[in-house]
């Protein structure tokens, strides 16, 4: 019988590879590695469950138990996945996509992420958007309109302000730094 575990702050590839040394180190057999989430082959034992749980913390991760906090992380792993593929969705709402995604409606979903994070989905999407964009502008590849198009602004004036907002800095101040104030996505 499989089982189901979620894993809070294994948000890229790489974190996923770390899991799976870890998985295959303990030799303990799964059958898929996705982001926030791992499916086992077989039920651990306590001890099992234990130590896995002391080895993820050691790498960064928390093995979540807590049925609002798996939601949490859902919600966060939804979101990361939504923004580093933008481009590719044509949302309507992000309402609906996560409460279509996690099977909830959307304002038990929204309740649970603003009691457990203290800010609301919509701008913890915000926030993560413009680390995106910091991201985007410190690669230096893409101008502001080709930024603000690829996170779905409705223009680079837009994208901006809110930058402006956030941040205290323009775009083009944030590129003249030395030290750009980025922050790990576990930190948001």
């Amino acid at each position: 019988m499989s089982k189901e575990l979620h894993i809070k702050n294994m948000v890229c590839p790489r974190c996923m590879e770390s899991v799976e040394g870890i998985l295959k180190e303990m030799k303990l057999p799964f059958e898929s590695i996705k982001l926030g989430e791992v499916v086992l082959k077989d039920e651990l034992d306590a001890g099992a469950a234990a130590s896995l749980k002391a080895k993820l913390q050691e790498k960064g991760f928390e093995l979540l138990e807590d049925k609002k906090t798996k939601i949490v992380e859902k919600v966060k792993k939804l979101i990361f996945q939504l923004i580093d593929h933008y481009e590719e969705h044509k949302l309507s709402k992000l309402s609906d996509y996560l409460s279509r995604e996690i099977g909830y409606d959307y304002s038990h979903i929204s309740g649970i992420f603003t009691e457990n994070q203290g800010l609301t989905i919509e701008r913890f999407m915000i926030l993560q958007k413009i680390e995106r964009a910091k991201e985007l502008l410190t690669y230096n590849e893409l101008n502001l309109n080709e930024i603000a198009n690829r996170l779905h602004y409705s223009s680079s004036a837009a994208l901006s302000a809110l930058f402006k907002e956030i941040t205290g800095s323009t775009p083009t101040e944030f590129k003249k730094l030395k030290e750009p104030g980025r922050k790990n996505l576990d930190e948001i």
